[in-house]
């Protein structure tokens, strides 16, 4: 009996596909991945580095490049590909484009007979995952935007640093649009087990510099300051890709603030954003609920109505 190969590929060799390629590689979270890109002279140039990177890591990862033609037996794809940016544009000022480049290239990685999970990076990630969901006919669980993950992380770095304490102590999640309208649901955030909301209340001096609504503007906006300087944002969401993408090929069962769609959780349907949700080797298994206030569930509502709107709009646009 054969044994069966972990394959998974990315779409997209850019910064953030070539430094995701990276993290797969020395994480050693699959057994061959292929790097497809219109440009095949980068996509050349990256296995060659990556296949040279691993001489001495210990690792014997397959690496080459392929074409749309070869997604067919992949477990899972990665689209890291990008809309063009200029500096002072928001994520949601790509959708149109972004979504166009969806349109012509989901389909032919369908006719190969993939069946697997798609993992989408690509921006703004809430609506073009709506679009690879609806384009590809697959099931919804399997259709996974990375969504506010990498806020989340950045939220966590933000209390720590604050508090003075590890990062991997503070519990929380940023929920909505990977965007200007995402909002910390301040309820659920805990430090050691102890809910934020109670920190603040019982060490008011020590604490009286924080300001929750920077936090949360901090969180939605510190990557346009990154993409100013370095034109994009790399390191930070392709460690968060590559935890994703372990959670799905090694059936973690984890819980991760994805962009996925919703069935009616929070009173919401039909519209994909972040929200806490557990990852498994087939995809997504199960949204969070928390009791939100509600306050938080107006903002939740706010988000998801502003993300629908965008669906429309790009719909009309695209005549999809």
């Amino acid at each position: 009996m054969a044994i069966e190969r972990k394959k998974v590929g990315i779409i997209g060799t850019g910064n953030v596909g070539a430094t995701l390629a990276f993290y797969l590689v020395t994480e050693h979270l699959c057994d061959d991945l292929v790097l497809i890109d219109r440009n095949e002279k980068k996509a050349v140039a990256e296995m060659l580095d990556l296949q040279h990177s691993m001489g001495y890591s210990g690792n014997n990862i397959g690496v080459t490049i392929g074409t749309y033609a070869d997604c067919g037996d992949l477990d899972l794809i990665v689209l890291a590909i990008s809309a063009p940016y200029t500096p002072g544009m928001v994520r949601m000022d790509m959708a149109g484009s972004a979504v166009k480049i969806v349109k012509e290239m989901v389909p032919e990685i369908m006719k190969t007979g993939f069946d697997g999970i798609f993992v989408v990076i690509t921006n703004p990630v809430d609506v073009v995952s709506y679009w690879v969901q609806k384009l590809s006919g697959l099931p919804d669980s399997r259709v996974i935007g990375t969504g506010t993950s990498l806020d989340s992380a950045r939220l966590r770095l933000y209390l720590a640093t604050v508090m003075g304490v590890d990062p991997r102590s503070v519990e929380g999640f940023c929920m909505g649009e990977h965007g200007d309208s995402q909002f910390i649901p301040w309820s659920q955030v805990s430090v050691g087990s102890k809910k934020f909301t109670d920190i603040l209340k019982d060490n008011p001096e020590r604490l009286k510099g924080i300001n929750l609504e920077e936090a949360n503007r901090y969180t939605s906006q510190i990557a346009y300051q990154i993409m100013e300087v370095k034109g994009a944002t790399t390191y930070g969401i392709a460690a968060v890709t590559g935890q994703i993408v372990r959670a799905i090929m090694e059936d973690e069962n984890k819980v991760f603030p994805v962009s996925t769609m919703f069935h009616g959780e929070y009173g919401m349907e039909d519209v994909y954003m972040g929200c806490p949700a557990v990852l498994t080797s087939r995809g997504v298994k199960e949204l969070v609920e928390y009791h939100l206030t509600d306050e938080e569930q107006k903002s939740l509502e706010k988000s998801g109505n502003f993300i629908r709107s965008m669906n429309a709009s790009v719909k009309e646009k695209l005549g999809l």
